[in-house]
């Protein structure tokens, strides 16, 4: 067929809307839309997307275009599928016939528009969108199943039954693109036969990013439809599945997660068969061959037509990791996306399995013990203890060793499916589709006994692998054994052996029951463990020829778990089942029936924590999050040198302070080398709540008075007397109002309050005195005025220049104390300062301190000046029964010298510097966040539209969305719309970068456009 000039068989808009009136009677305004084949416009009328005017090329066939029509009038009748419908000419016609500028018969069609967005349009693409493009998918599948037209039956170079024509134009590409195109036209080839008899029916053959509509809902979009049915033939079911996750994997860091998506969602709608999937590896490889090797013949046929490159580059980047994919593995990964066993062998095993008798003296006969002590070494494990003395190689022996001595007749053993923290390195992380993950997941069982002990076998098998495994430091020896019996092959895993006993052993040598197999290894060519053995069921070795990986990541855990049975399915153990762990879907029931309903949760999907490390809370399943909120763990999250002041203490004394103990005057003094010298004497509590209840008592007896100041959005405690002076409470939902002796000023917000602006903290103080005059005229004075030195349930608000000294001034004129809460802001978190009062140059009567004193312990302290302590002491005595003990003193002690040794103030004032900084660039570029205030490690952004209307929902999803990415954030302020950042006070310039690269990613997702 002779060439056609792109150029000349190009159809212009303005004659498409001629045409358009023409032919339909339709007045419309007409713009391009990109197409292979057919030229495509999108047609408005009254200003809404209407139609698709679609004109044919000069060489498109009459029949394949009624084909078209037919089954697109089929789709019509079936109410779960979503299609365009064909609009008649004005003369009945379907299909409508032209000459173009060259005379050349072209054919048009008018199709109704299906309102929405293209797939390529979405972002983010997440896996409930995969998951609803591989349902409707199915669903499509399933509604063409008895549809046939004799069109269809073509031969098409797009048609995955036919996909071997690109051997033919391998000289197209690179040695090592094509090296990748023949691995995968090979396997297809020599599957041919087999591939032939699957189930086939009329398939769409082109659901790529540009052919399927997206819903408009921004926050949780679904697939709608797919349109533009040019590609539409007879050909295996199986090959639109194919297609569509070839295109649906494109642009994201793990293809194969993102396909098991796609496939698990066609699979509700059209159940695919158990041997149609072993194909479906290949087909998705085919087709992104046939779309660069279409790519590259394109080039040269029609150099001007973008469209035609669109797919190029991201198909071969999907090849290029397709290919780095074990076969087997997706294979495998597809099977359990359809509900079936990953491996097919895996009921065969366990049936075996239940048969067997062996017994554990068999593998360890110098032992003969066929007990077992279970040992945890989970995440969650309290034995475990902190992970830097489990990293102490010295010690972790020696606490297995003090195990072993008290369980003499067992053997130490455990792990099968513990999430474990203990692998670091990057051999262990990869990046998924959300978020960085790690390899945790423990695929074997550990028996931990003394170097040297000799390990046998308990099996007849053959040895397959025996080596020095170099390439992963965790095992040292190395061999596999392969097991044949009649109807299953499986394989037994040995690490952490000896090297040289390991090497003794040759590929080949066969072993029989009884027969030794190697020694355990010793510290350190096993790496960083105590002697023991890894111990390991394969079903299959996949494609690994020197090793096989001894951990799985969670996300892939029910396929591993598959392919690497228990190995207690041998041994029938009762200590290595120690039960499953509680789900967080039984802790929320739990909590919502037995626990009172005002403690709420945070986040949509509640996580369930277990172990915190630095700035980094962990789940149950090894999953790290990126803490920024948790302002309670102020020198980070279990802390080795305050964890062991608690236990230390503790193991000693814990009583109360009517008792002479070092404990309590040292954590006075450390506290008070921090204070101006006015502030000289301290009462210990065990809250900032209990902190800000003394404070109110002290200055309601020191002063005679009752009436109390506090700002709009305060927020002081959770007792009577705090709840009645945080307008945070009274003022929100199930608050009573203001209470009598409660007088609220506006919160001085100079952003988005009452007054803004330079200049705003002396209209602010004039609110103070406001308040002071209309007690006056009441016969009245304050006893008290309170604030914190930034308001941080009022959406980290910092207090405006001249408010704070007007304030305390017009307050002590009229007799009343001034108190500063630092219950969230204190001990070195602005970073400029230790205390938030000295960053305005003034010095309270009385200071509270709280959450951040004991890292996560209950202690907390009222610091005030001599003078009103002596008044307080009025003779009543006071006590606190817990306040002030031994161990609570000696984590504070240990909480102060941290962030003084570890120049955590100077942390924060650096790194809180860095973040801001960057903050208000993003803001630049994203002018969703109008405000960011505050000082070191206490930071906010205000969210706000244009005209400075909040934006909650918004927030929300960004703090939701921040957790999807591993970083843990929480929303604040009056209206919801603030974003707080108080992170602990170790949290680092790096951690800074990886929190502003989530917020930048995020804030370019459809939702957060306004």
């Amino acid at each position: 067929m002779e060439e056609l000039d792109y150029n000349e068989i190009l159809i212009r808009p303005q004659q498409a809307k001629k045409l358009l009136l023409q032919l339909y009677g339709i007045e419309g305004e007409v713009s391009p839309l990109p197409g292979e084949y057919d030229m495509n416009f999108r047609v408005r009328v009254d200003n809404k997307d209407a139609y698709v005017l679609k004109i044919s090329r000069p060489e498109e066939a009459y029949d394949t275009l009624e084909f078209q029509q037919e089954l697109l009038q089929h789709l019509s009748q079936n109410r779960y599928v979503l299609a365009p419908i064909p609009v008649q000419d004005l003369s009945s016609k379907n299909i409508s016939e032209i000459k173009d500028d060259y005379h050349r018969l072209r054919f048009v069609r008018l199709l109704t528009w299906i309102p929405g967005r293209m797939y390529h349009e979405v972002n983010p693409k997440r896996r409930n969108l995969r998951h609803s493009l591989g349902t409707s998918c199915g669903k499509l599948t399933k509604a063409l199943e008895h549809f046939d037209h004799a069109n269809a039956h073509r031969t098409f170079e797009w048609d995955l039954a036919n996909s071997l024509w690109t051997c033919d134009h391998l000289a197209l590409f690179s040695q090592e693109e094509a090296q990748v195109l023949t691995y995968f036209q090979q396997r297809f080839k020599d599957r041919q036969k087999p591939y032939e008899q699957l189930r086939k029916s009329v398939i769409h053959n082109d659901a790529n990013d540009h052919n399927v509509i997206v819903s408009s809902d921004l926050k949780n979009p679904e697939v709608l439809a797919a349109i533009d049915y040019g590609d539409a033939i007879y050909s295996q079911s199986l090959n639109d599945l194919a297609i569509t996750c070839a295109y649906g994997i494109m642009d994201v860091e793990d293809p194969l997660a993102a396909s098991l998506d796609i496939i698990e969602g066609y699979h509700s709608s059209w159940p695919i068969l158990e041997e149609e999937l072993s194909f479906l590896y290949d087909l998705i490889a085919m087709r992104l061959i046939i779309t660069v090797t279409k790519c590259g013949l394109n080039k040269i046929k029609e150099p001007d037509n973008v469209y035609l490159q669109i797919s190029d580059t991201k198909a071969w980047n999907v090849l290029f990791a397709w290919e780095k994919i074990s076969a087997d593995f997706a294979h495998y990964s597809m099977r359990k996306a359809c509900d079936f066993p990953a491996h097919p062998s895996e009921s065969a095993f366990y049936s075996w399995a239940k048969k067997s008798n062996f017994e554990l003296s068999q593998m360890f006969p110098s032992r003969n013990s066929n007990d077992c002590r279970h040992v945890d070494l989970s995440v969650s494990s309290t034995w475990l203890g902190h992970l830097e003395e489990f990293s102490d190689f010295d010690f972790f022996e020696f606490k297995i060793n003090k195990l072993q001595q008290e369980h003499p007749d067992k053997i130490i053993a455990g792990g099968y499916l513990e999430p474990r923290l203990v692998y670091t390195t990057e051999a262990y992380m990869k990046m998924g589709n959300e978020r960085p993950e790690s390899r945790t997941v423990h695929l074997g069982v550990d028996f931990w006994l003394p170097a040297g002990t000799p390990v046998h076998s308990f099996l007849d098998g053959e040895v397959l692998l025996a080596v020095n495994d170099e390439g992963d430091k965790e095992y040292g020896g190395l061999i596999i054994l392969k097991h044949k019996l009649k109807e299953l092959t499986f394989y037994t895993l040995y690490g952490h052996l000896s090297v040289e006993s390991a090497l003794a052993r040759k590929q080949g040598d066969i072993v029989k029951p009884g027969d030794y197999l190697a020694s355990l290894g010793d510290y350190p060519e096993n790496g960083n463990w105590p002697p023991h053995l890894h111990f390991e069921i394969l079903l299959s070795m996949l494609d690994f020829e020197k090793d096989f990986p001894g951990v799985a990541y969670h996300s892939e855990v029910d396929v591993w778990k598959s392919l690497c049975p228990d190995p207690n399915a041998f041994f029938k153990l009762k200590a290595l089942n120690p039960g499953l762990k509680t789900t967080n879907h039984e802790i929320a029931a739990y909590r919502k029936q037995h626990l009172g309903k005002g403690m709420s949760l945070s986040y949509e999907e509640p996580l369930q924590m277990v172990r915190g490390m630095g700035a980094y809370l962990i789940d149950q399943f090894g999953t790290s999050y990126l803490d920024t909120v948790n302002n309670v763990a102020h020198v980070g999250h279990e802390h080795l040198s305050v964890v062991k002041a608690g236990q230390e203490q503790m193991a000693l004394l814990n009583t109360n302070t009517r008792y002479l103990h070092q404990n309590i005057t040292k954590l006075a003094n450390d506290l008070l080398q921090t204070f101006p010298k006015q502030l000289e004497i301290v009462h210990f509590v065990n809250s900032g709540s209990e902190a800000n209840e003394l404070a109110l008592r002290m200055a309601k007896i020191v002063t005679g008075q009752k009436d109390i100041l506090a700002s709009e959005m305060g927020y002081h405690g959770n007792t009577n007397a705090c709840i009645e002076i945080s307008s945070y409470k009274f003022d929100s939902k199930g608050g009573n109002g203001c209470p009598r002796h409660t007088h609220i000023f506006p919160m001085p917000d100079s952003f988005r309050g009452k007054y803004r602006g330079p200049g705003s903290g002396k209209k602010y103080a004039a609110e103070i005195s406001k308040l002071i005059f209309d007690l006056k005229n009441a016969g009245s004075s304050p006893a008290a005025f309170i604030i914190e030195p930034i308001i941080s349930c009022g959406g980290q608000v910092e207090l405006p220049d001249g408010f704070l000294p007007e304030a305390y001034k017009l307050v002590r004129e009229a007799g009343g104390l001034c108190i500063s809460d630092e219950v969230q802001v204190g001990c070195g978190r602005m970073g400029s300062s230790f205390w938030g009062f000295e960053q305005h140059e003034v010095t309270p009567d009385i200071v509270t301190i709280g959450k951040p004193l004991g890292n996560g312990h209950p202690v907390a302290a009222v610091v005030c000046t001599k003078a009103v302590a002596d008044a307080f002491a009025n003779g009543m005595e006071f006590f606190n029964t817990f306040g002030g003990n031994p161990v609570s003193c000696a984590i504070a002690s240990e909480v102060l010298h941290t962030v003084q040794r570890e120049k955590l103030q100077e942390n924060a004032l650096t790194v809180g510097e860095f973040l801001k900084e960057n903050l208000k660039e993003i803001s630049q570029k994203y002018p969703i966040i109008k405000d960011v205030r505050g000082q070191g490690f206490f930071l906010g952004i205000e969210l706000t539209d244009a005209s400075l209307k909040p934006l909650p929902a918004q927030t929300s999803y960004l703090a939701n969305r921040m957790k999807d990415l591993g970083m843990l954030m929480s929303v604040d302020g009056p209206d919801h719309n603030v974003l707080k950042i108080k992170p602990p006070m170790v949290f680092s310039k790096t951690n800074a970068q990886q929190l502003l690269y989530g917020l930048t990613k995020i804030l370019t997702e459809d939702y957060m456009n306004i």
